[in-house]
Order: C-alpha cells, then structure tokens, then sequence
C-alpha cells in the first residue's frame, strides 16, 4: 500500500478519496455563506459577468462542471431551456429546489 498526503497528515491512498468527500460533505450547506465571506460577495458578479459574456440562446446546451450550488447551472437552465435535473448532485437539487 502506498500512502500520500491530505492536508497535514498522511493517508493511505486508498482513503484519501474519502477524506476529499468528508470535506466538501462538511462545507456543502455552508457553499454559499462561505462564497460571500472569501469574495465579499464578488462571486455573485462573477457569476452574473458568466451569464452575460456566455451569450446563451434557447436550445444552447452548457455543461457545468464543478458546479458548487448549482446556481450557475440554474441561471444557465432559465436561458437555454435546459433541463437541469439529469446529473445534478444531491446538494444542488436540494438547494436549487428552494430558489425561486
């Protein structure tokens, strides 16, 4: 078995997979929250700078990866047409479930 690091301790690189989804499971419900404090809200400009420079038209298909919240993806869905549901993460179908 080999071992690599994950943060400051080292891990056998078979576990390392879980201690990565422990991590993002830990901060999914706070995404947003934590957005704001690290980017004093600029996130939400750089997601609206996305949605204008991306040009998308009905029909277009955007495939959005490392989606966070999900709230690009959704921004995208509402000017393409396109259906959001197939593939989103079980995070982002709950958060995106409660926008309006």
């Amino acid at each position: 078995m080999s071992s690599t690091h994950f943060g400051f301790k080292t891990v056998d690189e078979q576990e390392k997979a879980k201690h990565v989804r422990g991590v993002f499971d830990s901060v999914a419900s706070k995404y947003d929250i934590m957005n704001d404090l690290m980017s004093a809200g600029l996130h939400r400009v750089w997601k609206a700078y996305t949605l204008q420079v991306a040009n998308l038209k009905e029909g277009d298909q955007v495939l959005d990866i490392a989606g966070g919240t999900g709230d690009l993806s959704l921004a995208f869905s509402k000017k393409s047409g396109c259906n959001r549901s197939s593939g989103s993460h079980r995070h982002q179908r709950s958060h995106v479930a409660n926008r309006p």
